[in-house]
C-alpha cells in the first residue's frame, strides 16, 4: 500500500489499540483524550497521573512491537521484558521487566496463577513453543496470548502485554493491528476464564478471529478510498462485496 494509505492506519490503530487496551483494565481516558494526550502531550483534567502514564506507556510499547515486527526479530524474553518494561514506564516502581517474586490468583475468581517458582521454566518454555508452533497467524497469535496470561509471568500490565504480544505476531505475518474493545470486556474475560479453566477455546477464538476480520475490513476501507490505490474493476468489486458481507 502507499505509505500515506499505512500512515493513516498505523495512527488510526495506535490510538485505538491505546484506548481500548487500556480501558479494558480500567482507564477512563476516552479515545478523543487518549489521542490528544498520545499526539499533544496535554494533561487531561480530572485524570489521574496514573492513567496519563498507561497510555503513554502503552504507546510507547506498540511503537516498539511494531519495530520488532518489521524487524522480524525473534521473540525471547528480553524483548518480553521490554514490552512490559515500557508498558509499566512510571507507574510502579522496582518491577519493569521483572518477573513476579510472589503468588497470586485472579481478582473475582479462585484460578491460582502458576507459582512464581516456576515463571523461569513456563517463559523459557514459552518462548520455546513460540519459535517452532506450526498454526496458521490467527490461532498462533490467540494461542499465544492465552499461554502468556494463563502463565501471568508479571505482577502487573499482563493483559496488556499478553495483547501487544498478539498484535505482534499478527504484525509478523501481515495482519493489521487488531483490537478488542473495551465493551466487549465482559465477553473477552469470560472466553478467557473459560479457556483457561476448560481448555474450551472457542469463544476466545471466535471473538479474535471477529476482530481481526474487522481489522482486514477497516483496512481494506482505507485504501480503496486513497486515489493513490490503483485496483482493477474486478479485484475492487470483489473487495467491496467481501467489506459488505461484514455490515
Amino acid at each position: 500500500m502507499p505509505p500515506e494509505v499505512v500512515e493513516e492506519l498505523r495512527h488510526r490503530y495506535e490510538v485505538s489499540l491505546t484506548h481500548h487496551s487500556t480501558a479494558i483494565e480500567g482507564n477512563t481516558l476516552s479515545q478523543s483524550e487518549t489521542q490528544i494526550v498520545i499526539e499533544k502531550g496535554i494533561t487531561i483534567g480530572g485524570k489521574s497521573l496514573l492513567e496519563h502514564l498507561e497510555v503513554i506507556g502503552h504507546k510507547e510499547a506498540l511503537d516498539f512491537v511494531i519495530e520488532l515486527s518489521e524487524a522480524t526479530t525473534p521473540i525471547g524474553e528480553r524483548e518480553i521484558r521490554e514490552i512490559h518494561s515500557l508498558v509499566m514506564k512510571g507507574q510502579d516502581a522496582g518491577d519493569h521487566g521483572r518477573y513476579r517474586n510472589l503468588d497470586v490468583k485472579a481478582a473475582g475468581t479462585e484460578n491460582v496463577y502458576p507459582s512464581h517458582l516456576r515463571l523461569p521454566e513456563l517463559m523459557e518454555g514459552f518462548v520455546g513453543w513460540l519459535g517452532t508452533a506450526d498454526l496458521h497467524p490467527v490461532d498462533l497469535a490467540t494461542a499465544a496470548h492465552l499461554r502468556f496470561v494463563t502463565i501471568h509471568p508479571f505482577r502487573d500490565g499482563n493483559g496488556r502485554v499478553g495483547r501487544l504480544l498478539m498484535n505482534l505476531l499478527l504484525l509478523s505475518h501481515g495482519y493489521p493491528i487488531v483490537i478488542l474493545r473495551v465493551q466487549q470486556r465482559a465477553e473477552y474475560i469470560a472466553a478467557l476464564e473459560l479457556a483457561q479453566s476448560t481448555d474450551v477455546r472457542g469463544a476466545l477464538d471466535d471473538l479474535i478471529r471477529a476482530a481481526v476480520k474487522w481489522s482486514l475490513r477497516e483496512t481494506l476501507v482505507t485504501a480503496l478510498s486513497s486515489s493513490a490505490v490503483v485496483v482493477k474493476d474486478d479485484l475492487r468489486l470483489a473487495a467491496l462485496a467481501w467489506i459488505g458481507e461484514g455490515e
